[in-house]
């Protein structure tokens, strides 16, 4: 089990996303999903969030992270509590890949077996921390997600372009196959 304690603030990357290279595809303006019941645990990963320049959606329990995650706009990270009144993150995991949706999901809870984990991770879970946890250890998860995020935005995106430029050719070549 992992018992590792927070890192001091010293030990931590100190630079937020907007002051990294313009190549970098990760952008100040990203909003990560924060669903955890525990307003102490809550405020703690807000705010280290808020310092690295991210933008935050907070939820209490797994019916409100939920409905923000079926919003228009939904966050395209999500960082889990397992245990949550109502819904627990191991059913908000299900639900969301469920139906395909695009998120990048943490796990962050303070079990930690290997069975735990691989649970997590059966139930849709992209990653997972276990509590007390290493700030560092999560930046860069959180960086990781984002860059998965950014390369599977790309893909479908360049999918969605082949698909036409395929319809295109298929329309293309009816028309040359027809009398004239």
């Amino acid at each position: 089990m992992n018992t590792e304690q927070p890192s001091d603030l010293s030990e931590e990357i100190t630079s937020s996303p907007s002051e990294k290279s313009s190549s970098d595809s990760v952008t100040s303006a990203q909003r990560i999903l924060i669903a955890e019941d525990d307003p102490v645990s809550c405020e703690v990963l807000a705010t280290r969030l808020k310092k690295w320049g991210y933008d935050t959606v907070i939820t209490r329990d797994g019916h409100e992270a939920m409905a923000v995650m079926r919003s228009a706009n939904a966050p395209s990270l999500a960082i889990l509590d397992w245990m949550m009144p109502g819904m627990d993150g191991i059913e908000v995991c299900r639900r969301l890949r469920e139906v395909n949706q695009a998120v990048y999901i943490i796990l962050l809870t303070s079990l930690g077996t290997k069975e735990n984990v691989l649970q997590a991770l059966d139930a849709g879970a992209d990653d997972y921390l276990v509590k007390p946890f290493d700030t560092f250890a999560l930046q860069t998860r959180i960086r990781v997600g984002l860059r998965i995020i950014s390369l599977q935005t790309a893909l479908a995106a360049r999918v969605k372009d082949l698909e036409t430029a395929a319809a295109q050719l298929q329309d293309m070549r009816g028309r040359l196959q027809m009398p004239i």
